[in-house]
């Protein structure tokens, strides 16, 4: 990389963080090409990006942002994932570091809070963002199910009355 393409790359990662919600710092020492593909399509079905970076640009990239905690752990051969859903990173990385024991979890960062492998583990345990959207919209849904049921409950038992009594008119003209 000549001097413009770094600073390019490191203004596109600035850009990121200040975007992203979650960032993971992981080593991938000894990695096959398969499994960084297996884990770059998990990534990307997940909505996460995942890329290797050099660790003094990155550490450029994170200067002034809310992740500036990440910087001591930027040692080694290194990778970072980010997500705007916190979850779906940590529960792909955390998942796929349990297949593969190359892929290690170094720590990583939520907002300005700094996390360690503990602490992903944890967030990954969480239900995803979708899943709690989809539960929200469940509960806002039942009230409104349950106000309809009422509201058409005495229109069917007028129907059921008035039913009833004109079978009984007819079976008394008929008698």
């Amino acid at each position: 990389m000549d001097r413009t393409e770094k600073q390019e790359f490191v203004a596109e990662l600035a850009s990121v963080f200040a975007e992203t919600s979650m960032v993971v710092v992981t080593q991938n020492q000894g990695l096959t090409v398969s499994e960084v593909t297996a884990l770059r399509v998990k990534m990307r079905a997940a909505g996460v990006t995942f890329k290797v970076a050099k660790n003094r640009l990155a550490s450029l990239a994170l200067e002034g942002t809310r992740f500036d905690g990440l910087a001591p752990m930027l040692k080694g051969p290194t990778a970072l994932a980010w997500s705007n859903d916190p979850v779906a990173v940590a529960k792909t990385a955390v998942e796929f570091a349990k297949t593969n024991e190359k892929f290690v979890l170094i720590g990583g960062a939520l907002g300005t809070q700094t996390l360690d492998v503990s602490g992903l583990k944890a967030l990954a345990e969480l239900p995803s963002l979708d899943t709690l959207r989809a539960g929200l919209v469940g509960m806002i849904q039942t009230p409104a199910t349950r106000i309809a049921g009422v509201l058409q409950a005495p229109a069917a038992q007028l129907a059921r009355v008035f039913g009833a009594y004109a079978k009984k008119d007819e079976m008394a003209e008929a008698a």
